[in-house]
Protein backbone atom coordinates (compact mmCIF):
# COMPACT_ATOMS: atom_id res chain seq x y z
CA UNK A 1 0.00 0.00 0.00
CA UNK A 2 1.42 3.37 -1.02
CA UNK A 3 1.98 5.97 1.67
CA UNK A 4 -0.17 9.06 1.40
CA UNK A 5 1.87 12.15 0.68
CA UNK A 6 1.30 15.19 2.84
CA UNK A 7 1.33 18.69 1.41
CA UNK A 8 1.54 21.72 3.70
CA UNK A 9 1.24 25.14 2.05
CA UNK A 10 3.83 27.70 3.15
CA UNK A 11 3.14 30.65 0.86
CA UNK A 12 0.95 31.33 -2.15
CA UNK A 13 1.31 33.99 -4.83
CA UNK A 14 -2.26 35.27 -5.19
CA UNK A 15 -1.08 38.31 -7.14
CA UNK A 16 0.16 36.01 -9.91
CA UNK A 17 -3.38 34.77 -10.60
CA UNK A 18 -4.55 38.40 -10.79
CA UNK A 19 -1.77 39.59 -13.11
CA UNK A 20 -1.27 36.53 -15.35
CA UNK A 21 -3.06 33.76 -17.21
CA UNK A 22 -1.52 30.52 -15.93
CA UNK A 23 -1.15 28.21 -18.95
CA UNK A 24 0.77 25.37 -17.30
CA UNK A 25 2.41 24.62 -13.97
CA UNK A 26 5.34 22.45 -12.96
CA UNK A 27 6.72 21.33 -9.60
CA UNK A 28 10.37 21.98 -8.78
CA UNK A 29 12.62 21.41 -5.81
CA UNK A 30 14.54 24.32 -4.32
CA UNK A 31 18.09 24.48 -2.98
CA UNK A 32 18.03 25.87 0.57
CA UNK A 33 20.22 25.99 3.67
CA UNK A 34 19.12 24.69 7.08
CA UNK A 35 18.11 27.99 8.65
CA UNK A 36 15.93 28.81 5.63
CA UNK A 37 14.06 25.53 6.04
CA UNK A 38 13.50 26.27 9.73
CA UNK A 39 12.15 29.69 8.83
CA UNK A 40 9.85 28.14 6.24
CA UNK A 41 8.51 25.72 8.86
CA UNK A 42 7.36 28.85 10.73
CA UNK A 43 5.65 30.03 7.51
CA UNK A 44 7.87 33.07 6.97
CA UNK A 45 8.10 33.44 3.19
CA UNK A 46 6.79 35.89 0.60
CA UNK A 47 6.40 35.16 -3.12
CA UNK A 48 4.61 38.38 -4.05
CA UNK A 49 7.23 39.89 -6.38
CA UNK A 50 9.13 36.70 -7.22
CA UNK A 51 10.00 35.43 -10.70
CA UNK A 52 12.13 32.69 -12.25
CA UNK A 53 14.91 33.01 -14.79
CA UNK A 54 17.14 30.62 -16.72
CA UNK A 55 20.86 31.40 -16.58
CA UNK A 56 23.52 29.06 -17.99
CA UNK A 57 21.15 26.11 -18.11
CA UNK A 58 19.98 26.52 -14.49
CA UNK A 59 16.61 27.83 -13.34
CA UNK A 60 16.85 30.43 -10.59
CA UNK A 61 14.25 31.86 -8.22
CA UNK A 62 14.60 35.64 -7.88
CA UNK A 63 12.82 38.04 -5.55
CA UNK A 64 11.57 35.44 -3.08
CA UNK A 65 11.85 36.67 0.51
CA UNK A 66 12.50 34.07 3.19
CA UNK A 67 12.82 35.79 6.56
CA UNK A 68 15.95 35.04 8.63
CA UNK A 69 15.54 32.41 11.34
CA UNK A 70 15.55 34.06 14.80
CA UNK A 71 17.91 31.53 16.38
CA UNK A 72 20.16 31.18 13.32
CA UNK A 73 22.74 33.89 14.24
CA UNK A 74 25.77 33.63 11.88
CA UNK A 75 24.24 30.84 9.78
CA UNK A 76 21.46 33.05 8.37
CA UNK A 77 21.72 33.94 4.70
CA UNK A 78 20.50 36.99 2.82
CA UNK A 79 16.67 36.81 2.78
CA UNK A 80 16.47 37.96 -0.86
CA UNK A 81 19.27 35.80 -2.28
CA UNK A 82 18.87 34.04 -5.61
CA UNK A 83 18.02 30.37 -5.08
CA UNK A 84 18.56 27.54 -7.54
CA UNK A 85 15.57 25.42 -8.56
CA UNK A 86 15.97 21.70 -9.09
CA UNK A 87 14.53 20.48 -12.39
CA UNK A 88 15.59 18.08 -15.12
CA UNK A 89 17.62 19.70 -17.90
CA UNK A 90 15.00 18.92 -20.56
CA UNK A 91 12.27 20.59 -18.46
CA UNK A 92 14.43 23.70 -18.04
CA UNK A 93 15.20 23.87 -21.77
CA UNK A 94 11.52 23.38 -22.72
CA UNK A 95 10.44 26.19 -20.40
CA UNK A 96 13.29 28.41 -21.60
CA UNK A 97 12.24 27.87 -25.23
CA UNK A 98 8.64 28.85 -24.49
CA UNK A 99 9.76 31.95 -22.58
CA UNK A 100 12.05 33.11 -25.40
CA UNK A 101 9.81 32.31 -28.37
CA UNK A 102 6.26 32.85 -27.19
CA UNK A 103 6.66 35.57 -24.57
CA UNK A 104 5.68 33.59 -21.49
CA UNK A 105 6.91 34.39 -17.97
CA UNK A 106 7.98 31.94 -15.28
CA UNK A 107 6.24 32.88 -12.04
CA UNK A 108 6.31 30.93 -8.75
CA UNK A 109 2.73 30.23 -7.70
CA UNK A 110 3.15 28.37 -4.41
CA UNK A 111 5.77 27.24 -1.93
CA UNK A 112 4.94 24.12 0.08
CA UNK A 113 6.26 21.09 1.94
CA UNK A 114 5.75 17.79 0.17
CA UNK A 115 6.49 15.26 2.89
CA UNK A 116 9.73 16.72 4.29
CA UNK A 117 10.96 18.47 1.13
CA UNK A 118 10.30 22.06 0.09
CA UNK A 119 8.77 22.37 -3.37
CA UNK A 120 7.89 25.32 -5.59
CA UNK A 121 5.03 25.32 -8.07
CA UNK A 122 6.13 27.32 -11.11
CA UNK A 123 3.59 28.64 -13.58
CA UNK A 124 4.16 29.27 -17.25
CA UNK A 125 2.19 32.52 -17.48
CA UNK A 126 1.10 35.13 -19.99
CA UNK A 127 0.43 38.67 -18.80
CA UNK A 128 -3.12 39.99 -18.54
CA UNK A 129 -4.21 43.31 -19.95
CA UNK A 130 -6.19 45.75 -17.83
CA UNK A 131 -9.48 44.82 -19.51
CA UNK A 132 -8.82 41.12 -18.77
CA UNK A 133 -8.37 41.94 -15.07
CA UNK A 134 -11.59 43.93 -15.05
CA UNK A 135 -13.49 41.11 -16.77
CA UNK A 136 -12.20 38.62 -14.19
CA UNK A 137 -13.29 40.87 -11.32
CA UNK A 138 -16.73 41.36 -12.90
CA UNK A 139 -17.27 37.62 -13.43
CA UNK A 140 -16.12 36.85 -9.87
CA UNK A 141 -18.55 39.45 -8.48
CA UNK A 142 -21.38 38.07 -10.62
CA UNK A 143 -20.73 34.52 -9.38
CA UNK A 144 -20.66 35.75 -5.79
CA UNK A 145 -23.99 37.59 -6.28
CA UNK A 146 -25.58 34.51 -7.85
CA UNK A 147 -24.41 32.29 -4.98
CA UNK A 148 -25.71 34.81 -2.43
CA UNK A 149 -29.11 34.99 -4.16
CA UNK A 150 -29.39 31.20 -4.34
CA UNK A 151 -28.49 30.88 -0.68
CA UNK A 152 -31.15 33.43 0.35
CA UNK A 153 -33.74 31.78 -1.88
CA UNK A 154 -33.10 28.31 -0.44
CA UNK A 155 -33.51 29.46 3.17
Amino acid sequence: MAAKESRKLIAQNKKAYHDYFVEESIEAGIELVGTEVKSLRQGRANLKDAWCSVVKGEMLLNGCHISPYEHGNIFNRDPMRVRRLLLHKREIMRMYGLVKQQGFSLIPLALYFKDSRVKVQIGLCKGKKLYDKRADLASRDAKRDIQRALKERNQ
